[in-house]
């Protein structure tokens, strides 16, 4: 009598669990793989942010601001040099950023401006012009280490009159040069990233969204202590979930973060005009960060506070020592 050929079962059993285990290895090698290929994605744009900074103050004798009076960012002053000179020639700057003459380009999205490691949330549309979207941005233009997202008011009734200009190179209307840098461009940030929000105040998401504790800090670790004393997840706390676009608006929570807080921790603001919103990404560990000298650094969660916010001043004369990983 001949024998069948074929499997047993208890051998097709075996087989399938030795699969099933090749696989629970395979799997996630390609992700970590996938998030290293996003990563280096992600520092080759900020690179190219950093080439146009440069080539912008070749041509101009300084930095782009942070953001102007009618609120343009600087992506919007940078798009010449990251070979978008159409949309930049089509941006109307005789009027605000909000104006229906801006609509198209607020809608149009940017590859160099999006990190790959971003799920890639579209924000929605205009609210007042429907038709259209709103553009995001994951890079953002680094104010400094202050908490003050504006100047520093003349008036002495002002509630944040006496409070310190900010110290990063961007920030209202300023014409950062590169001798205003006395730290040194290898030891001060321009850039880094932040993750794109939800766009709906009827969620909570704590790495995404902005926080309004309600209080008034002064010094940048009351701000950092009041912004952790709150219950993130009770939504009368949450203030801005319109994070990240559209990347024409100079605002902060869309193209400005601060050095106040450590990296992927949360973000907070303390009307009237006091923020501290920090960098953050989907990178496992940390941030990427281009420095004023268009090197791109890969800054861990775990930087010392102090080197982080000296990091983020311009003019601070800190001692950073060998922050870099």
């Amino acid at each position: 009598m001949r024998r069948r050929s074929g499997f047993t079962l208890v051998e097709l059993l075996v087989v399938i669990a030795i699969i099933a285990v090749l696989m629970g290895m395979l799997v996630p090698a390609v992700q970590r793989v996938r998030a290293a290929a996003d990563k280096t994605k992600c520092q080759n744009n900020l690179r190219q942010l950093g080439l146009a900074l440069h080539h912008y103050h070749d041509n101009k004798g300084h930095f782009p601001p942070g953001r102007d009076s009618l609120g343009f960012s600087a992506h919007s002053y940078l798009l010449p040099f990251v070979e978008q000179e159409d949309l930049f020639n089509a941006i109307d700057f005789r009027v605000t950023w909000d104006h229906p003459n801006n609509a198209f380009v607020a809608a149009s999205e940017v590859p160099n401006f999006r990190c790959p490691s971003d799920p890639g949330r579209t924000p929605p549309a205009n609210p007042s012009l429907s038709f259209l979207g709103w553009a995001g941005t994951n890079y953002r233009a680094n104010q400094g280490s202050g908490i003050l997202f504006g100047l520093s008011p003349t008036d002495p009734t002002n509630p944040n009159y006496g409070m310190p200009d900010p110290n990063g190179p961007f920030y209202l209307n300023s014409v950062i040069k590169l001798t205003h840098i006395p730290d040194g461009t290898s030891n001060t940030a321009a850039f880094s990233e932040h993750i794109v929000g939800d766009f709906s105040n009827g969620v909570a998401t704590e790495p995404m969204d902005t926080f309004a504790p309600g209080t008034h800090p002064t010094p940048p670790d009351q701000a950092v202590s009041d912004c952790y004393a709150i219950d993130w997840t009770n939504l009368a706390y949450q203030r801005v979930s319109n994070v990240g676009g559209p990347w024409l608006q100079g605002y902060h929570s869309t193209t400005v973060y601060f050095h106040v807080g450590p990296p992927n921790t949360r973000s907070c603001m303390y009307p009237p005009g006091r923020m501290a919103t920090t960098a953050n990404s989907y990178h496992t560990g940390g941030v990427n960060v281009l420095m004023c000298d268009d090197s791109v650094h890969f800054v861990s969660n775990l930087i010392n506070l102090y080197v982080w916010r000296g990091m983020g001043s311009r003019n601070g004369k800190e001692i950073l020592g060998n922050w870099e990983q």
